[in-house]
């Protein structure tokens, strides 16, 4: 497995790729293609990774895109996600590979910290964690809001993702 920035010609087998891994995940609004589409449009995809195999096959993708926090958008964290591994991969750690590879391009780049809404189980492996008490995002659980700071702390207020995640499939 390889692990490169996305090609232009990429964009559809990210689409297919991550409209079938998100296909059975209960918490889903089936946007999430929609939404690396509309972030990808309006060049604010920071990172946009993809997992090949031998034959240059799209297998897995991570998104980040920057975020504000308390309407500044110039604070130096991201939102990562979506991220999708092809459904017959999952659990073979190639989404675990995706993740550090962003992170550390988030550190090439000099990123202060990142935000994910997700399974508080899989984020905390990385060093991701929950504090209700710092950063919040409407609408989300506390316990879904995850961070990992890169550095200098993390911040307290609310988080906006990009527009795009209001994105209808």
């Amino acid at each position: 497995m390889i692990i490169r920035n996305e090609r232009e010609s990429d964009a559809g087998a990210i689409r297919a790729l991550t409209t079938a891994a998100f296909a059975d995940v209960p918490q889903s609004r089936q946007t999430e293609a929609a939404i690396i589409d509309a972030l990808r449009a309006a060049g604010d995809l920071t990172l946009s990774l993809v997992a090949v195999d031998e034959g240059d096959h799209v297998v897995g993708h991570v998104a980040v895109s920057p975020i504000s926090i308390n309407g500044d958008t110039d604070c130096g964290w991201y939102g990562g996600g979506p991220l999708s591994v092809r459904p017959d991969l999952q659990r073979s750690g190639i989404g675990t590979a995706l993740v550090r590879a962003a992170f550390d391009r988030l550190r090439e780049i000099g990123a202060r910290g990142c935000v994910v809404v997700g399974d508080p189980d899989y984020y905390r492996r990385f060093g991701f964690t929950s504090d209700a008490s710092s950063l919040v995002v409407r609408e989300v659980p506390p316990e879904n809001v995850l961070t990992l700071t890169l550095q200098d702390g993390v911040p307290a207020g609310t988080v906006a993702f990009h527009p795009a995640f209001g994105v209808p499939s």
